[in-house]
């Protein structure tokens, strides 16, 4: 068991936790209350909560944490995860809706495909708030909780930027980029704040894509996007431009927008006989997935952007019993997520860059790991 895992457990009741552990092995479940919350004990009531998929190690930990947290509080809570299959997802959001929930939290798979279902929700008083990726083309959407995502692709470039000492004229570099899924909405984001670093660099010769996959600007982002943002296809398309383009050149930078791509493109480029450490190309990435800092540590990959997903949870916990208890719900940003029928109130959480160099003062004094998991 990780530090995390046993300083989220102190925090919980005792007996109703044990439930709660034993119910996390199954990826559709609806929970029993835990005893004794302090805040929304008087309120109570059913929260749904859904999540895109099992397949990616954030959304585990984002499920688990935020169903933790809300029973903690004296919520009961329908926890779902839909395999990353949006049919899948409309069909349990209905069926949650059937029981009448208080608040809906979703984590959509397509941002796009939620309206209808999120209407009968509306019709029925349901708040909803969309937990990490905005829910696009409907009314039916209340509140938006998230990191600055635009500032994620931003540490991104900058480190790129500085890392290559573009700034100061060097060059040129043989750039790669990629971007996130073309149907998540924050991957536009991710992508746009990289590419406004980088694009200047790209445009006056410094960055060279030998690919010839260099979008002429923000707005054409998903002719690079890896569907569904599966390793599998990030290697398959990292390997291709390897074959394709490398024949008598080297990689020096790939611009990764997240690990589940880096974990794809660093086995290709593993495989093409890239050794790890001060010769293996700058890649980036984000969530500080577990394989992934293994992978920084050991001279595979140079950054991740770390959004602490358990201060996340912790926000949306709080907005939910915020709602409950009528009272004003806390955010931040009331201007930037135009969902193309409104914009959508919003609170922003502040992410971090980790380098092999910070990832025991980042991620292991924190507690989102322990030192035995990366091996240190």
């Amino acid at each position: 068991m990780s530090l995390r895992d046993k300083k989220l457990m102190a925090v919980l009741a005792g007996t109703a936790l044990a439930a709660t552990a034993l119910a996390a092995c199954s990826s559709e479940r609806t929970e029993t209350p835990a005893a004794g919350g302090e805040t929304g004990g008087e309120a109570g009531g059913l929260i749904g909560i859904a999540m895109p998929t099992r397949s990616l190690e954030r959304w585990n930990n984002d499920g688990e944490n935020l169903e933790a947290l809300l029973q903690d509080m004296g919520y009961e809570t329908s926890l779902q995860y839909a395999d990353n299959k949006v049919d899948q997802q409309i069909t349990q959001l209905q069926n949650m809706i059937n029981q009448d929930p208080e608040v809906l939290v979703v984590a959509s798979i397509d941002g796009t495909a939620l309206g209808p279902v999120l209407d009968s929700a509306r019709a029925k008083d349901i708040t909803v708030i969309a937990y990490d990726r905005l829910i696009n083309g409907t009314e039916s959407v209340d509140y938006y909780a998230t990191f600055d995502n635009y500032q994620v692709g931003q540490l991104q470039g900058k480190f790129i930027e500085e890392e290559l000492g573009l700034a100061d004229g060097a060059g040129p570099f043989n750039l790669e980029p990629f971007a996130g899924s073309p149907d998540d909405n924050n991957a536009k984001f991710f992508f746009s704040g990289a590419w406004d670093v980088l694009l200047p660099y790209v445009e006056g010769g410094q960055l060279v894509v030998p690919s010839g996959k260099a979008p002429a600007s923000n707005d054409e982002w998903t002719n690079i996007g890896i569907q569904g943002w599966e390793s599998a296809k990030a290697q398959s398309e990292m390997e291709n431009r390897l074959n394709s383009f490398y024949a008598d050149k080297k990689v020096d930078v790939v611009l990764s927008p997240n690990d589940s791509l880096a974990l794809g493109i660093e086995q290709a480029l593993d495989a093409a006989g890239y050794a790890p450490g001060d010769e293996f190309p700058i890649v980036t990435g984000q969530d500080a997935d577990l394989a992934n800092v293994k992978n920084m540590l050991a001279g595979m990959q140079s950054m991740t952007v770390w959004k602490d997903t358990r201060t996340l949870g912790e926000q949306v916990a709080t907005m939910v019993d915020q709602i409950v208890q009528g009272e004003e719900v806390e955010v931040n940003d009331t201007e930037t997520y135009d969902n193309e029928v409104k914009v959508v109130p919003a609170y922003l959480l502040p992410p971090q860059v980790v380098t092999p160099d910070t990832v025991e003062s980042s991620l292991v004094e924190s507690g989102f790991y322990d030192a035995a998991e990366l091996g240190l």
